[in-house]
Parts: structure tokens; C-alpha cells; sequence
């Protein structure tokens, strides 16, 4: 792929609350977008009122959901064996690896010590 951005679950929190920079966002719709599995889970697995329920959903029948595959669950095992970081955020930066796709995340520093791993901050 490596044209694209996987978007962070803080990305797509601030993107359903209209708190992306417009520069940022502009430079979204231009771009392929996808998010990872863990993204979805997280985000809908918080307590929201139906309105932003249901805007979360309509962003994510717009994102393409890239699933954990054998080569993810690899990568993620090696990022946790090698970098002190969350579960969640290791499977989504072996996702960007795998997919050979671009971090968007408000929280940089989560995964500045990842090699390899392009990230680039929402919020410059």
C-alpha cells in the first residue's frame, strides 16, 4: 500500500468531534485512510451517547478496517518483545508495518521508539 495512513483511535475521536486541525484534515481527504481492528474495538467499545455512536459507525463504513493476520500477530509479538508499549498500540503499529502505511496519532511520543514505523502527529 504505502500511499496511505492508518489512523489512530485518537484520530478518529477527534476527527467524529470536528477537533482536527484543518490542515490535517485536509490533508486526510486526500489520502487512502484505514484504520486497524483494535481502533474499532476501542472506540466503540467506549460509552457514547447514539449520536456519536452512530458517527463513529458511519466513519468507520468509510475506513477500511485492516484485520489481525498471521503477519500482524507477528509483528506485534516482536514490538512488544522489543519496545515497552500498550497492546493496542502495538497492534496498530505493526499494522502500519505490515501494510507499509503511515501513523496519524495525536500521542507521538507512544511510538517514537519503533523501528521502521513512520509517524506522523494530527495535531502540527
Amino acid at each position: 500500500m504505502g500511499q496511505g495512513y492508518i489512523l489512530d483511535s485518537n484520530v478518529i475521536i477527534d476527527l467524529v468531534a470536528e477537533k482536527l486541525p484543518s490542515n490535517v484534515f485536509k490533508q486526510l481527504s486526500d489520502s487512502l485512510l484505514f484504520t486497524s481492528v483494535i481502533s474499532r474495538i476501542e472506540v466503540l467499545g467506549f460509552q457514547t451517547t447514539k449520536l456519536e455512536e452512530e458517527k463513529f459507525i458511519s466513519l468507520f463504513e468509510d475506513l477500511q478496517t485492516l484485520s489481525l493476520t498471521e503477519e500482524v500477530v507477528l509483528k506485534t509479538i516482536l514490538i512488544r518483545k522489543t519496545n515497552k508499549i500498550k497492546l493496542g498500540d502495538a497492534i496498530i503499529a505493526a499494522t502500519a508495518l505490515v501494510y507499509d502505511l503511515k501513523l496519524l496519532t495525536r500521542n507521538v511520543s507512544d511510538f517514537k521508539r519503533i523501528e521502521g514505523l513512520e509517524v506522523l502527529s494530527s495535531h502540527d
